[in-house]
């Protein structure tokens, strides 16, 4: 089974990037050690910086799934939404051999 890459889209006010950073920078290393977890990469938009791009790569999808599961049961989404201006985007990318 081949590994799934994840990109987590976040859209923020400026007023509120730094508390966004220095949550993410709180709880990413809770992802990191998370089961199937690969690795987790923050980034942000060359073009606007109050867009966060995480590219994630996980085991399989389940893990993620399983992951964002436990991130909604502690508040911790709810918590890094109310930062946010645009609800977050998720995408799951699979590799294509051609």
């Amino acid at each position: 089974m081949m590994s799934i890459d994840v990109t987590l889209d976040l859209q923020v006010s400026s007023e509120n990037r730094e508390a966004l950073l220095n949550t993410l920078e709180a709880i990413l290393p809770d992802t990191r050690a998370y089961k199937g977890c690969q690795g987790i990469v923050v980034t942000s938009n060359a073009d606007d910086p109050l867009n966060i791009v995480l590219l994630e790569k996980w085991d399989a999808r389940a893990d993620h799934e399983s992951y964002i599961a436990w991130r909604a049961e502690r508040g911790d989404l709810e918590k890094l939404g109310a930062l946010l201006t645009a609800p977050p985007a998720s995408k799951y990318l699979e590799m294509m051999k051609i």
